[in-house]
């Protein structure tokens, strides 16, 4: 931990004041809510405490609940397709292309009457097709609820992603571009859903100070992030873009390197705004290229991240709640396909590619084979 996290972690214990509402008048998760709302450029930021609750949240938000189907892509991190459970609504899978991302074309394509939200997911930093995902959404009369849990930051053609589609969602665990072991947030300019994600968040939003009830009463849960996750996350959020640039600077390497013809059968996945990428995979000509390369390089085969990829998610594919009269299956409208052959195209590109780890600060094994001998 750094200097300022450290300082900003004093400054919250020096006060005693470890609960968002402590009565003190003075709130880390609150500034950290403003400065968060203002770098994105959206009306509203709602911090929590992990990014799986920042998406049931945006669910809750939005309204979506038992008897709707949610897209969400075939290669994400687990909770995104167990969030949709969580409110009693159904995952559907959809196809990445090799962009790593949701493709827009089987998006369109997994529609159905009952659809009512899709999750595209900006994984590894790098971001899906907004524009052609909004589009088909707005085609269907769909909700967006964007999972920026791994690419807190980035932009697209020029706008922060999060705030392009209705609702966005964020994570800050050990892993993402700023951390405070576990948090998140929502984000959006609808004040309905900004409402119904505060309520739910916190079971005793109706006696906090500043209170306007604007939506009918609900019961929430308890998901508030407390103070020391929001003052550790600030100083982050002040120097992330200079972080980012980083990250650019390093992938930029790596492309003329790739780019000069240094290493053959190698190509860098596509990005959806390559002026302003931050992200990296490369993509093999097979599988074994990919296998070898991860296991010489430590680049992780995309294949082989775990519960990023659907066929490993054990939880979601049982298709049983906690209780048996709380199945959202069981008010589904058809039966939902996740069968190993569900998303064979996913399961083809995923073998044949390999994340590369820009880190900001120690640069990984990967980055060094592919970039020796070019000054950095």
């Amino acid at each position: 931990m750094r200097f300022r996290e450290m300082a900003a972690a004093v400054r919250v214990l020096a006060r005693n004041d470890l609960a968002r509402y402590n009565g003190s008048g003075t709130s880390e998760t609150g500034r950290f809510e403003d400065e968060l709302g203002r770098m994105l450029g959206v009306e509203h930021a709602l911090a929590v405490n992990s990014g799986t609750s920042a998406l049931i949240g945006a669910l809750v938000g939005a309204g979506i609940g038992p008897g709707d189907e949610v897209l969400v892509p075939a290669f994400t991190w687990v909770a995104t397709a167990a969030a949709p459970l969580a409110v009693g609504a159904v995952p559907v899978l959809v196809e990445i292309d090799e962009s790593l991302t949701m493709d827009p074309a089987d998006l369109a394509r997994k529609i159905t009457p009952h659809t009512r939200a899709v999750i595209p997911v900006h994984m590894l930093n790098l971001v899906c097709d907004m524009d052609s995902i909004m589009k088909v959404a707005a085609e269907h009369d769909l909700v967006v609820i964007e999972d920026t849990c791994q690419a807190i930051g980035v932009r697209h053609h020029g706008r922060r992603v999060g705030s392009i589609g209705h609702v966005g969602a964020f994570s800050f665990n050990q892993h993402k571009n700023i951390t405070c072991g576990e948090g998140g947030a929502v984000v959006t300019n609808d004040g309905r859903i900004h409402a119904r994600a505060a309520m739910h968040h916190d079971v005793g939003s109706y006696e906090r100070p500043g209170w306007i009830e604007t939506e009918a009463l609900f019961p929430g849960v308890n998901h508030r992030m407390p103070e020391l996750s929001a003052a550790i996350l600030r100083p982050q959020l002040a120097a992330l873009d200079a972080q980012l640039d980083r990250r650019r600077q390093r992938r930029r390497m790596v492309l003329d390197r790739v780019a000069s013809g240094s290493w053959t059968g190698i190509t860098t996945s596509p990005h959806h705004d390559e002026t302003d990428a931050v992200g990296l995979a490369l993509t093999f000509e097979d599988p074994a290229q990919a296998r070898a390369f991860g296991e010489l390089r430590g680049a992780r085969r995309l294949i082989d991240s775990g519960r990023h990829v659907y066929i490993n998610w054990q939880s979601v594919l049982a298709k049983r709640s906690f209780h048996p009269l709380f199945d959202p299956h069981a008010w589904a409208h058809r039966e939902v396909d996740y069968g190993p052959d569900s998303c064979p195209a996913t399961l083809e590109i995923l073998a044949r590619s390999c994340a590369v780890e820009l880190a900001p600060e120690v640069p990984t094994p990967a980055f060094r084979f592919l970039t020796r001998g070019m000054s950095r």
